[in-house]
């Protein structure tokens, strides 16, 4: 049987691994485009295959609720200024160079729909990190020092019809009504959408996130 896309995505993983530090692979695409679907695949096949690896998603730096209301951008939660993009490269950075200790990593809670301190954890043996994101690519700010300090990019497309489909069931799926979560898809993440997908072609990859 030929190998699938998950197990060639795997492969091309393995070639990032480095002796002198750790490596990390950014996940790039819309809101629902399948990000953490495809991180999560890519990770359990290498940690099969017997590799070191750590899942380390970009949404632990969103912004808590109490301090995106502090700045008047509850409304805009998602944006790219509802992330803390400096705790988030100083993370990136701490992952490439520090392998003598375990890291601790936020993650974050879906059903609370806040960030949680502290609850990755990544090992010295783990060689590899992937994380994922929608602004890994984003040219303002500081995101662009996210991209440079990322080993690889690859960038998630799905039809827009399947995309907006999934991303209504999950803010369903999470507490809103379903006139709440269409207004919601069409208010705050199209516009974002629209901007991560202008910086497909940054990638060094892209991936059909409908074969995945």
């Amino acid at each position: 049987m030929p190998p699938g896309p998950i197990d060639e995505l795997a492969g091309r993983a393995r070639g990032l691994i480095r002796v002198d530090r750790r490596s990390i692979i950014g996940i790039v695409g819309p809101p629902g485009a399948g990000k953490s679907t495809l991180a999560e695949a890519v990770v359990e096949q290498l940690r099969r295959d017997g590799i070191g690896v750590a899942h380390v998603p970009m949404d632990g730096f969103h912004l808590a609720d109490s301090a995106l209301r502090e700045r008047g951008l509850l409304d805009r939660k998602g944006a790219p200024e509802t992330f803390d993009v400096h705790g988030y490269l100083a993370l990136l950075a701490r992952l490439h160079a520090d392998l003598a200790r375990e890291i601790l990593a936020p993650s974050f809670d879906r059903a609370l729909e806040q960030p949680l301190a502290g609850a990755i954890t990544v090992r010295p043996t783990d060689r590899l990190v992937v994380t994922e994101g929608n602004y890994l690519l984003d040219s303002d700010g500081a995101w662009p020092v996210v991209q440079a300090a990322l080993d690889e990019t690859w960038f998630v497309e799905l039809d827009e019809p399947t995309r907006v489909t999934r991303l209504v069931r999950r803010h369903v799926q999470f507490g809103k009504t379903e006139s709440q979560a269409r207004a919601w898809v069409e208010r705050v993440d199209e516009p974002n959408a629209r901007r991560v997908e202008a910086r497909r072609g940054a990638a060094d990859l892209v991936v059909d996130g409908g074969r995945t």
